[in-house]
């Protein structure tokens, strides 16, 4: 594993095929300049590797257009968004062209009465959300990054967020899909219907296929009515597992909070060392949120949950009065991420998944390999579901000190294959977790996967090099 090292490799697109593409989408908006190529060179994660050309492409015909020529000349093709992937998985690893969707960005139609929307892949999703507020509708699947990441994104990754243990994740609002195949067919996936059982389920196998079977152009979502009213509460613990006894509770009681979170000691002590917040430095606090139409619904889910939280030997519990008070509970959670940012050179935000009653091992096997590793590890997570994430602060430029991350890396999937978990709970394979696929998934599996790939894509040229599945 390098998730931090330039790689290099062959040039994948000649002078002839650069004009090629200029000719499809216009001058201005294809470029080879160096600049250019260095910002494209990275995502969110610490992987980085320059692509030949970037393309900004308006439109599906210019799309299939692009893969056509690529298909026939054997480049690669990375699909982008905002670039917000935390795994690298829109980083060009193997060069070739960045298709940046950034142009993309329209919302086409809100159908209120059918309860879908349709948008384009550039779409933020944030700005669906404007678009939906005054009509009391909302998209569930709500990323930490929802300001500024893209739904064509959210799709490829399949997306979740802190409302996933009430409302799920992306997969269960993708309706029906346009993709461009790799060798230029548009394949229209699904239907504009709340359900259907019409022949295999494409939709699904798109969604979360991180750009390596086609070039998402189109996304039909379903969209919820948004509950009015939410009550929010925190708990501290002192003892991990009693926090991790009080999440199983709540999840079987029959109260579905639209929020559970959990947020460990190390990070409440690396937030504390860099901010004024003064949070009490327990074992872990947990943050919950209900909604509902009225203010008696709401309260009667939050006095179950305060009433599990006692129950589960909280030492302390605080409810929120008004909506300042909520966000100032809220606070602990949102921070860590900027916290660890300012510590050190490089960060690197994990993602895995474990069974709900599991999470207090789990958390426990994370501040053990970070002690035994000397790394700083502070964690969060969405309790509800049992996706937590590690946040690994990292120096870079210190070789023993990213021999010890990596060390420390195999060390925790191995612990989270041992407790019947999965390495993403929202955030894909892309490039770091490609060396663990075979902890989840054994070579039968594996065989299927890439089999599937090769039907889509023969030539492997799309995003080549993520999910282990290169043929």
């Amino acid at each position: 594993m390098f998730f931090w090292r330039l790689l290099t490799g062959r040039k994948c697109l000649n002078a002839n095929t650069k004009q090629l593409l200029r000719d499809i989408v216009g001058a201005e908006h294809f470029s080879d300049s160096l600049i250019d190529l260095i910002a494209y060179a990275k995502d969110a994660s610490e992987f980085k590797h320059r692509p030949d050309a970037a393309a900004w492409p308006s439109s599906t015909q210019q799309v299939s257009a692009i893969m056509k020529l690529a298909n026939k000349e054997k480049f690669p093709v990375v699909p982008r968004g905002a670039g917000t992937s935390l795994a690298g998985l829109t980083v060009p690893i193997k060069g070739g062209l960045i298709l940046d969707f950034g142009r993309m960005n329209k919302i086409i139609s809100v159908s209120i009465e059918d309860r879908l929307a349709v948008v384009q892949p550039g779409v933020v999703y944030a700005d669906l959300a404007r678009v939906l507020a005054p009509h009391g509708f909302f998209y569930p699947p709500d990323p930490a990054s929802g300001a500024v990441a893209t739904l064509g994104g959210n799709v490829a990754t399949n997306a979740g967020g802190i409302k996933g243990a009430k409302y799920g994740v992306t997969k269960d609002y993708v309706l029906a899909l346009e993709v461009v195949l790799s060798d230029g067919r548009v394949l229209h996936t699904g239907s504009k219907c709340m359900k259907s059982s019409s022949g295999y389920d494409l939709t699904k196998l798109f969604v979360g296929s991180e750009g390596t079977l086609g070039v998402i152009t189109e996304i039909t979502l379903k969209i919820n009515p948004k509950l009015p009213l939410t009550s929010t509460a925190m708990a501290t613990f002192e003892n991990l597992e009693d926090a991790g006894k009080a999440v199983s509770d709540i999840m079987y009681s029959g109260i579905l909070p639209s929020g559970l979170e959990i947020v460990d000691k190390a990070s409440l002590i690396a937030i504390n060392k860099n901010t004024d917040l003064n949070l009490p430095e327990v074992e872990a606090i947990l943050i919950a949120e209900t909604d509902g139409h009225t203010r008696e619904e709401t309260k009667f889910q939050l006095d179950k949950i305060i009433e599990i939280f006692k129950k589960n030997n909280a030492s302390s519990t605080k409810r929120a009065d008004t909506a300042l008070e909520a966000e100032a509970l809220w606070t602990a959670r949102k921070t860590v991420y900027g916290v660890m940012a300012r510590i050190n050179n490089n960060l690197f935000v994990e993602d895995m998944a474990v069974p709900i009653s599991k999470v207090p091992q789990m958390l426990r096997s994370i501040a053990d390999i970070a002690k035994k590793y000397n790394l700083q590890i502070p964690t969060v997570g969405h309790a509800g579901d049992g996706n937590l994430h590690p946040v690994i602060s990292v120096d870079g430029t210190n070789p023993d000190e990213i021999k010890r991350v990596e060390e420390a890396s195999v060390e925790l999937f191995e612990k989270v294959a041992e407790l019947g978990g999965t390495l993403t709970g929202e955030h894909g394979i892309g490039l770091f977790k490609v060396p663990f696929m075979h902890l989840e998934h054994d070579e039968i599996s594996m065989e299927v996967m890439r089999s599937i790939k090769g039907l889509f894509d023969p030539n492997n040229i799309l995003n080549p090099g993520k999910m282990g599945l290169d043929i």
